[in-house]
């Protein structure tokens, strides 16, 4: 027992010291787990064959014969059949237990090509929900997706729902309901939400079913439709974290969101109190409510359960005050308002990450910021701002000045057409400007601002950053502009990391570190790169456990 206590003060000694080379046997404890005949991506690009973990964390890696002295009696050994090992990918930006809460009870167009696949996922669901039961599809693709941009029509929405209410909504943008979900909603009765919308008509000066507005007031009629059970929402939430496991998600940072209030974390909560959480989940606080957006952080940050491995609340964001988001053009008293929020995150030392869209009006924020650190300095506090596709290198350095990171996504694999008619195709051929935030080494993480707006399958996102390509196969960014597969794969994993709380234990895969991985199904390094967006994991880890499992490897299901 002494020997072995020793050993692992030893080992914790040398990680904390940033010593990285295996322990020799004669003083190294047994791993837990072993993995070999791998291919496993190292910090310097590099690759190993093993890897032994011990107590959630990584004890050594080399060759399969180093690591086999890591083997004892009571050692679990994967062989990897040569597949590639990555550190956890984690999604810096994700809307996940918002989404989560609803996976299961909607019906979703991720990866959908064509309108006969889309009609058949909606019969589909009308065939087995009970008569009157709402459809739902809650965002996430684009017209774009679409074979020649050929989205069902009206009618083809209703036949195809047979009678149940039907409710699609495109981004923030605009929303289709059939005549029985109008009916059902009694949408007629909310006058001051109607007045709000924009009613779109046929030729004939009917009403079509679809009708548009800003993404307050989509949020609003969203609002309206009937929810899951909270039992219904518990397990959903565990099989949404599941399917991001699949995806080798090991991770992510939700920055809650306008419309979720502090009420719809008690579930989320629930399943991290009964240890079933299946990833490590970062998340902030955004303001409630308008005009006592101060009082109320003061008061909701009280009510918070204890951070631990898996569950960390991370700050406040990203809507911080009403008056500055979704505001291109805030007053000064708006900006007074977040400014007085913002020095009480700063004197409390909190993590801040704030939603801006774009650089036309980035500099109502930094003027905030620049008053903030007049009086605070927010050097080591994580802040970032989130979104700007179209940021420049002016915004840029002002965010290397003022100790600010990027948390960018890849809203422009599915909505390049919008933004090159917005700033035109040479806008596009560079934005968003990742390669200069590297080379500026501004903090930058990467994810998907999922599931609204985007699709959460990270492999999509490393296509796009790798190959430039928009979802409809045109040409985006231009070569100088591209990430090579390395670059991408650090982005989504020590680039998010570097906004967390133990962003020092995550984001490699080294020794010391948590043991975060994922076996891929396919090699990211050598798959032709249109084929990106269909790798899956076989086996994730989180802390060394194993909490998703496919192909080859279900014999280690958890």
């Amino acid at each position: 027992m002494f020997n072995r206590t020793v050993v692992v003060l030893v080992c914790g000694f040398l990680s904390l010291v940033g010593i990285k080379e295996s322990l020799p046997q004669a003083l190294s404890p047994h791993a837990d787990i072993v993995i070999t005949n791998a291919k496993i991506l190292q910090a310097d690009q590099s690759f190993v064959s093993a890897i032994a973990i011990y107590q959630q964390k990584i004890l050594a890696l080399g060759t399969n014969e180093q690591i086999a002295s890591y083997i004892g009696p009571s050692t679990q050994t994967i062989h990897a059949e040569g597949k590639l090992i990555i550190p956890g990918l984690i999604d810096s930006h994700m809307h996940a237990i918002r989404a989560g809460l609803t996976y299961q009870h909607e019906v979703n167009w991720l990866g959908v090509r064509t309108k006969e696949e889309a009609l058949y996922r909606i019969r589909e669901a009308a065939d087995k929900k009970p008569l009157g039961e709402w459809i739902v599809i809650a965002g996430g693709w684009v017209p774009e997706q679409f074979q020649d941009g050929a989205i069902p029509s009206p009618k083809e929405l209703v036949i195809a729902s047979k009678g149940h209410p039907l409710y699609l909504q495109k981004l923030y943008s605009s929303v289709f309901i059939s005549p029985e979900g109008i009916n059902k909603l009694g949408l007629t009765k909310h006058a001051e939400l109607l007045s709000r919308l924009d009613i779109v008509l046929d030729s004939n000066g009917h009403a079509t079913g679809w009708m548009s507005g800003n993404a307050r007031t989509i949020s609003d009629l969203f609002d309206l439709l009937p929810g899951p059970t909270p039992s219904e929402q518990n397990d959903s939430l565990k099989a949404f974290f599941k399917t991001l496991n699949h995806m080798g998600i090991t991770g992510l940072y939700d920055p809650g969101g306008y419309n979720f209030p502090i009420e719809s974390y008690k579930i989320f909560w629930n399943i991290h109190a009964k240890k079933e959480l299946t990833l490590r989940v970062a998340y902030s606080l955004s303001a409630p409510k308008r005009g006592t957006e101060l009082a109320d952080f003061k008061k909701l940050i009280t009510t918070l359960p204890t951070n631990d491995a898996l569950l960390q609340w991370n700050g406040i964001g990203e809507n911080i005050t009403w008056g500055m988001y979704n505001n291109d053009s805030p007053t000064a008293e708006d900006q007074k308002h977040l400014q007085d929020v913002l020095e009480w995150a700063a004197k409390e030392n909190l993590t801040v990450t704030l939603h801006w869209n774009n650089k036309e009006s980035i500099a109502k924020l930094f003027e905030v910021i620049e008053a903030v650190q007049a009086s605070y300095s927010i050097k080591d506090l994580r802040w970032s701002i989130a979104h700007i596709n179209n940021i420049d290198q002016t915004s840029l350095l002002r965010m290397k000045k003022n100790h600010i990171g990027w948390l960018a996504q890849d809203a422009l694999y599915f909505q390049a057409l919008q933004f090159e008619e917005k700033y035109g195709k040479i806008s596009l051929s560079y934005s968003p400007l990742l390669r200069e935030a590297i080379n500026l080494n501004v903090p930058l993480g990467f994810g998907t601002d999922a599931h609204r707006v985007m699709d959460f399958n990270p492999f999509v996102a490393l296509q796009w950053l790798i190959t430039g390509k928009s979802i409809d196969g045109k040409e985006g960014r231009t070569m100088e502009h591209l990430l090579t597969p390395y670059e991408a794969i650090d982005l989504y994993t020590k680039g998010s990391a570097y906004f967390l709380p133990d962003a020092d234990l995550r984001g490699e895969l080294s020794v010391g570190k948590y043991a975060d991985l994922a076996i891929l199904d396919k090699n990211l390094f050598t798959v032709p790169s249109n084929q990106i967006h269909t790798i899956r994991s076989e086996l994730t880890m989180v802390g060394g456990k194993v909490v998703f499992t496919a192909g080859p490897f279900t014999y280690n299901r958890p």
